[in-house]
């Protein structure tokens, strides 16, 4: 029963997250209905969770391994551009390898979503429960002294399977690595629901990157990376309970 109350809890509070990143809009007075419907269920607060997960392997790969990010791709394209220009301190290699394996696991799920095994909404959870296999084969090749270039391969595979099941989702504002676009849309649109989502966007990937960059710095890639491990089996779980399998009704308009 205490369990029971304890995950009431955690749904309550991701309720409360989603409808402050998504406010539920009610229907009309007289039309016969309850409450608004949430567009995208409990799948935002976990996007948010994603973004951390995308500063803290970029941590990993950008200040623990050659100079390379496996999740922001366009700072990997620019990283190989100046590594090819000739710069001795970045990998060339190491880009090709991150780009290749990004590549490699975005079209692996582009292609479970042809072949018709779910939507993007049910490849969330099996999607994030393959990263999360992914990262903990680089926290073990981490603590066993592996190969860099296996370390940089496993995870940009992962930031792939990731990128690709959020661009199936399409949840505005909350693209889990790109913020490019989200900076512009906050200075040119008026503030919003959206401009909420997007602080929150920003604010999580430096918070990851910061998380990330401290813990690598001071103890090691391995802690980051376990960390992104907890927090990718957090989501996964929730995942594959359901949280990110469709809309859930809002609560009731007050006065109902």
């Amino acid at each position: 029963m205490g369990s029971d109350r304890a995950g009431n809890d955690r749904g309550g509070i991701l309720r409360a997250f989603a409808d402050r990143l998504f406010p539920p809009v009610f229907p009309p007075a007289g039309d016969g209905g309850g409450g608004a419907a949430r567009p995208h269920g409990l799948v935002p607060p976990l996007l948010v969770v994603l973004t951390f997960v995308s500063g803290l392997v970029d941590a990993v790969s950008y200040l623990g391994l050659d100079h390379v990010f496996v999740a922001n791709m366009t700072g990997n394209v620019a990283l190989l551009g100046f590594a090819l220009a000739g710069d001795r301190e970045l990998s060339g290699a190491a880009s090709i390898l991150a780009l290749a394996a990004f590549l490699l696991g975005a079209w692996a799920a582009g292609r479970l979503r042809r072949s018709g095994a779910g939507g993007g909404k049910g490849l969330f959870g099996p999607l994030v429960a393959v990263q999360a296999v992914l990262v903990a084969g680089a926290f073990a090749v981490s603590v066993t002294g592996g190969g860099q270039l296996l370390l940089v391969g496993l995870l940009a595979l992962g930031m792939g399977l990731q990128n690709a099941v959020v661009h199936r989702l399409s949840v505005p504002d909350l693209t889990t690595t790109v913020v490019t676009r989200t900076l512009t849309g906050l200075a040119v649109d008026s503030w919003g629901p959206a401009s909420v989502r997007r602080v929150v966007s920003v604010v999580a990937l430096l918070c990851g990157a910061l998380c990330g960059g401290l813990l690598t710095l001071n103890h090691g890639s391995r802690w980051a990376l376990l960390a992104a491990l907890v927090l990718l089996a957090w989501v996964a779980a929730l995942g594959l309970r359901g949280a990110g399998s469709g809309p859930e009704p809002g609560p009731e308009p007050a006065g109902t």
